[in-house]
């Protein structure tokens, strides 16, 4: 039995510009961190010929083809494995749908975990432009390379996103007391609310693709976002990285009518009221996760406490995939 898991991720500021929509034309910049919520991905070999897949469904085969879930599909094809009998799980810490990543996640755990299979071994870097390969080029999902970067590497990381597809990966320059003072005012809480985000996506791809000026504009703002977040959490200057959450907010609902509602809306005030800096919407939009800079934790606990809203706690993961049992 091998399992791999890789874990899902927040974004911290310039998120959307990692859309090929846009950096093929103007280069991107965000900053994303690595969590410890995870997607599991577990390998055995069956007793008997064939291909055995459970996930939120259960699919017992013959060949590839016929496997309905896209990225097992698209992987196993990718990797030649068609006369190959094969049991593959997947678990997570936390439901898809939620904007954490986890769909480039579960791409990357189940590289990782086939690789090591067949006693290959491959380099962060070569994991996450295969996943994006998968996603992006073979099944064309409207998704940037955020999500797999960060769950194949790990970390606190700035990613350079290059017209010529290129990525550079560069470490945040934070000392540690500021990265533990980061991590411990970091909040994330969830909406309930399920996720329109490939809707969201789909729209950003063709006003990107159409040179829409205002999708540009919005966009290249968020860069510049991205690019001051980088800043002031370099610099420890935490205040302003939590007022200019606000300010990615504000731009990332200029983006979709579809990016919040009025629920979410209240929360976010209520929010800004009781203890929170700044927050915005994890992902693309639509519901999932919330997350503040608080500097008041305690007050902003109390007051979702009694919206009924449930917190996730976590940690930063520095350890990106990795095989944890063979």
């Amino acid at each position: 039995m091998i399992i791999a898991r890789s874990p899902l991720r927040i974004s911290l500021g310039g998120g959307g510009t990692d859309l090929p929509s846009f950096y093929k034309k103007h280069d991107g910049f965000l900053i994303a961190a690595a969590i410890d919520k995870y997607v599991y991905v577990t390998l055995t070999t069956p007793f008997k010929p064939g291909i055995y897949l459970k996930y939120s469904q259960i699919e017992k085969l013959t060949k590839i083809q016929q496997i309905k879930h896209p990225i097992i599909r698209e992987v196993l094809k990718e990797e030649k494995l068609f006369n190959y009998p094969i049991e593959i799980t997947t678990l997570a810490d936390i439901p898809s749908g939620t904007g954490l990543g986890s769909s480039g996640s579960f791409t990357v755990a189940l590289i990782k975990a086939l690789y090591y299979q067949q006693h290959k071994i491959v380099t962060p870097k070569a994991l996450a432009e295969k996943a994006c390969y998968i996603e992006i080029d073979k099944l064309k999902e409207p998704s940037g390379k955020q999500d797999q970067y960060i769950s194949a590497h790990g970390g606190v990381n700035c990613f350079y996103f290059r017209r010529n597809n290129e990525v550079k990966v560069e470490s945040l320059n934070i000392s540690k007391k500021n990265l533990d003072t980061l991590q411990s005012n970091l909040l994330l809480f969830y909406t309930g609310f399920s996720r329109r985000s490939k809707i969201i996506l789909n729209n950003q791809k063709k006003l990107s693709d159409k040179n829409s000026k205002e999708m540009l504009r919005n966009l290249k703002e968020v860069k510049k976002i991205g690019l001051k977040t980088k800043n002031f959490l370099q610099n420890g200057e935490f205040e302003n990285f939590g007022y200019i959450l606000n300010e990615h907010w504000e731009r990332k609902k200029e983006r979709s009518k579809d990016m919040s509602n009025d629920k979410i809306n209240k929360w976010y005030k209520g929010a800004i009221n009781n203890g929170a800096l700044g927050g915005k919407l994890v992902g693309a939009g639509g519901g999932g996760f919330l997350l503040f800079y608080a500097n008041d934790k305690e007050k902003l606990r109390s007051y979702f406490y009694k919206e009924g809203v449930e917190e996730v706690k976590f940690k930063f993961d520095y350890e990106g995939a990795k095989i944890i049992m063979t």
